[in-house]
Parts: structure tokens; C-alpha cells; sequence
């Protein structure tokens, strides 16, 4: 009963003495050096890119069209002048409105496109730590929860590595 009593306790003992394995990633290198999260952006930017010589277009030609509009109501009556100056302005809104919601669209397609980046990679760090038997694996970086970890524990490159073989597939 006493050497029962004594292997029960020892394991008891053993058990509590478990070491949880922890590591971390810093957040803003994983992302910075993470392939897919670098093409998403580089496809929004010539988005953005094109939006914006569409919009610089558009506001040339209405300046030109403004000109040509001044010059024209100089030779109308005032009451005229001011009915055709309500219907450009309504023109120029308009087109601002256009223009600002095709921006708004393309903002939340990246959203949703970054969202969607930020899952694969929770989901990736997720698996990895199952993998690799950590109990715990924390963000680090600016504004992360790691205020300092040994390099030892640093598990950023590897699962960066493992992000982009994964997305190179």
C-alpha cells in the first residue's frame, strides 16, 4: 500500500512538473515576409493604381469641360447661365459619387482579400503548433503580447516557410 501510495504521489509529482512548450511569431514580420500577403497587396495597388488615372481622367476632362462651360455662359443670360451650371454641377457629383463608391468597392475586396490571408495564417501557425507539440504559440511584434522571447523560441521564419510552401502549391 505504501509503495502504492509512493508511485501514485511520484507521478502526481512528475505530471504537475510537465514543461508546456511555448514559442512566438512576430506578427509583423510574418506578414511583411509572407508571399501571398505581398501578391494580394500588389494586385490591390495596380487596382488602386488604375482607379486612380481613371479618377485623374475624368477630372481633367471636367476641368476642360468647366472651361469651355465658363466661356460659353458668359455669352447666356444670368438665368440661364444658372440653370446650366445646376445640371454640370449635378454632373460633377455625380461623378464623385461614382468614383468614391468604386473606391469604397475596391477597399472592401481588399479587406475581404486580407481577411481572408489573416485566416490562412492563424490557420497555419494553428497547425503548426499541433504538429510540432507547442502548447502555446504567442504574436509578438508591434503590439503583440510577447514582450521579449529568447531567439530559441522565435518561431517566425519557420512558419513563414511553411506559409510559403504552402502557398507556392
Amino acid at each position: 500500500m505504501k509503495k502504492l501510495m509512493f508511485t501514485i504521489s511520484c507521478l502526481a509529482v512528475l505530471a504537475s512538473c510537465k514543461q508546456e512548450k511555448i514559442g512566438y511569431v512576430d506578427n509583423v514580420k510574418l506578414m511583411n515576409d509572407y508571399q501571398e500577403k505581398i501578391d494580394v497587396e500588389a494586385k490591390f495597388k495596380v487596382k488602386a493604381d488604375a482607379l486612380t488615372k481613371k479618377r485623374d481622367s475624368i477630372s481633367q476632362a471636367f476641368q476642360i469641360e468647366a472651361q469651355a462651360f465658363q466661356a460659353k455662359a458668359q455669352n447666356m443670360s444670368q438665368q440661364k447661365a444658372q440653370e446650366e451650371y445646376a445640371v454640370f454641377q449635378q454632373k460633377g457629383q455625380f461623378m464623385g459619387q461614382q468614383l468614391q463608391q468604386e473606391d469604397q468597392q475596391l477597399q472592401a475586396e481588399g479587406q475581404v482579400e486580407m481577411d481572408s490571408v489573416v485566416k490562412n495564417v492563424k490557420r497555419e501557425i494553428e497547425a503548426y503548433g499541433k504538429s510540432n507539440g507547442y502548447s502555446y504559440i504567442l504574436g509578438g511584434g508591434d503590439g503583440g503580447s510577447v514582450l521579449y522571447g529568447t531567439e530559441a523560441n522565435d518561431l517566425t521564419s519557420e512558419i513563414v516557410k511553411a506559409l510559403n510552401d504552402k502557398y507556392k502549391k
